[in-house]
């Protein structure tokens, strides 16, 4: 007896920035909900600089050129934030 289950894609379809968290809906239907807080740059960024973001890799990444900041669908996934500076 086999499992059918529709083949993953972690592609970005589209990104949305709320004051509170991150939301990257993926081309497979899922949605990944991050608090902004663990990504500094984005969180300290106006709404003008996160609202402008660009696939990068394949779609797998994003990319916020006005304040230099990537992540990726894996990262996103495996819940993993922002290293933290160290003093």
């Amino acid at each position: 007896m086999g499992i059918l289950a529709a083949q993953a894609d972690e592609r970005v379809k589209d990104v949305k920035v709320d004051p509170d968290a991150l939301e990257v809906d993926l081309m497979d239907g899922r949605s990944i909900r991050v608090p902004l807080a663990w990504y500094p740059r984005l969180f300290e960024a106006s709404e003008a600089e996160r609202s402008h973001w660009e696939l990068c890799g394949g779609g797998y990444g994003i990319h916020w050129p006005d304040i230099d900041e990537h992540l990726s669908t894996e990262g996103l996934l495996r819940g993993a934030p922002a290293p933290r500076k160290t003093a």
